[in-house]
């Protein structure tokens, strides 16, 4: 990680920080799949002396003795997750599995990846804790860095921690994506799996196959972005099958939208099957429901198309079986289901329809249930069940997690904001957001752990396009170093 930086990243600083993120975006890092990454930071933690463990869940525990001083001092826990959400546009023939990020730093002082997820979330944190286990120059306590697994897709590598491996009093996560707020409560969550068997019979005799495509949305973070009201891919093409269904005669043969459960769909895609005059029909009626939807979504997502081309249909879905979803997808809700009374401004339930795949042989969907109240969770995650047990689908609720109960009181609250006065010479401001990070399910399992969040500004995660500020990581790095130096 001492090599010269490559562009785009060798005129930013600081570097160090920089140089571990360059090497994130070369190693590919889906959920599930962080092994070589943690075996490679394994290793170069352990070239350099300092203590490791993995645990049975496959986070990687990284311990940095005290600055000379310092010893005696309560240990501090650096907390961050290694996997990604793995987000391209269609068309890109990024792999990640193999292919490295591919980030561009533009002249308005954001880096971006363009066709993909940049991996800032939760890269940069990664970085930032890998440069303070590097520095031997720096002034700190004892140094716990806990990097988690599989946060993205379900928050396993925290569901897993085991208790009592944690020495630290207090833990700082580096996961939050606005500079000068600090984090101090979220959403608890779960997801709603939703499954039934196929039984496919034959096109109709002289029908033709057509594949409609929604595509052109902004997609984004289903906590983050969920209250701006985007656009949803897989609930707006199945207002439209559902609308063409008994109009044109349509036949269902398949429907894909969504990649990851916690992003906004961005692009779905039907193969239907309709009779030669209704395909002939079908481009005018696309059209038509292009402009309406644009009209809805007015400020919000503009560049919405939708389109079909000729595609091969042999089998389609039942008419009972297609009517069972598309009435049930009609029906379940997305998007903002309550705001906070408590909490002004902040959403307090939702839901994201976050992934659809259909076909004569079976479906499933997933959503994903946030809510400040584990209650409002629990009660909007079995709406959503009770909908599908209607048509006697199987539906499993799985993944639960806690939400972060703010603490006001916290002395590590307390400590940053003082920091931070002194630090930039301007207050900060502390925030409870809607999207999930680690901290419930780690404070769960270490009780009295005193838990702060704060990181750089990140715009666009979970979706291609997703940047940083750069000034924005120097000035995360000034603040995690003076806050760490500050005796406890």
């Amino acid at each position: 990680m001492n090599a010269p930086l490559p562009a785009p990243f060798a005129s930013l600083s600081p570097a160090p920080v920089w140089a571990h993120f360059a090497l994130l975006c070369r190693t590919p890092r889906p959920s599930k799949h962080e092994g070589p990454l943690r075996e490679q930071l394994q290793a170069w933690a352990q070239a350099r002396g300092l203590d490791t463990h993995v645990d049975a869940a496959g986070n990687l525990i990284v311990r940095k003795p005290a600055s000379s001083g310092r010893e005696h001092e309560p240990v501090t826990a650096l907390q961050g997750h290694l996997d990604m959400v793995c987000q391209k546009n269609t068309g890109s023939a990024h792999d990640f599995s193999r292919d490295p990020i591919q980030p561009v730093l533009g002249a308005d002082g954001w880096l971006r990846a363009t066709d993909t997820t940049l991996g800032a979330d939760n890269g940069l944190g990664v970085a930032l804790i890998l440069a303070m286990l590097e520095d031997p120059t720096l002034s700190h306590g004892p140094l716990e860095a806990l990097f988690t697994v599989d946060e993205e897709a379900g928050m396993g590598g925290a569901h897993g921690l085991e208790p009592g491996l944690l020495k630290a009093q207090r833990m700082i996560n580096l996961d939050t994506e606005a500079w000068g707020e600090f984090y101090l409560g979220f959403a608890g969550g779960i997801d709603v799996d939703v499954r039934r068997p196929g039984c496919a019979e034959a096109a109709p005799a002289g029908h033709t196959g057509r594949r409609i495509a929604l595509r052109g949305l902004r997609g984004g973070h289903s906590g983050v972005d969920i209250h701006e009201e985007r656009g949803n891919a897989i609930q707006l093409l199945v207002r439209v099958l559902h609308d063409l269904a008994p109009r044109a005669g349509l036949r269902l043969a398949a429907l894909q939208g969504g990649t990851a459960r916690n992003a906004l769909p961005r692009e779905a895609f039907a193969h239907v099957s309709l009779s030669p005059e209704a395909a002939a029909a079908l481009p005018q009626a696309l059209a038509l429901w292009q402009g309406l939807l644009r009209h809805e979504l007015a400020g919000v997502d503009e560049g919405l198309s939708l389109s079909c081309d000729d595609a091969p249909v042999d089998e389609v879905l039942p008419t009972d079986e297609q009517a069972v979803w598309l009435d049930s997808l009609l029906a379940s809700p997305h998007g903002v289901h309550r705001m906070s009374r408590r909490v002004p401004g902040v959403v307090e339930t939702s839901n994201n329809l976050g992934i659809i795949d259909l076909n004569p042989a079976g479906g499933h969907v997933n959503f994903m249930v946030r809510s400040l109240l584990d209650s409002g969770t629990q009660a909007l995650a079995r709406q959503i069940r009770s909908l599908w047990a209607l048509s006697g689908s199987t539906v499993t609720l799985s993944g639960a997690y806690p939400g972060w109960t703010p603490d006001p009181a916290s002395p590590l609250l307390a400590l940053c904001q003082r920091v931070f006065q002194r630090t930039f010479g301007e207050a900060s401001s502390v925030q409870v957001i809607h999207a999930g990070l680690e901290c419930g399910l780690i404070g769960g399992k270490y009780p009295g752990l005193d838990i702060v969040s704060f990181g750089p500004t990140i715009q666009g995660a979970h979706a291609p396009g997703e940047g940083v500020d750069v000034a924005s990581v120097d000035r995360t790095w000034r603040l995690l170093c003076a806050v760490l130096a500050e005796p406890a």
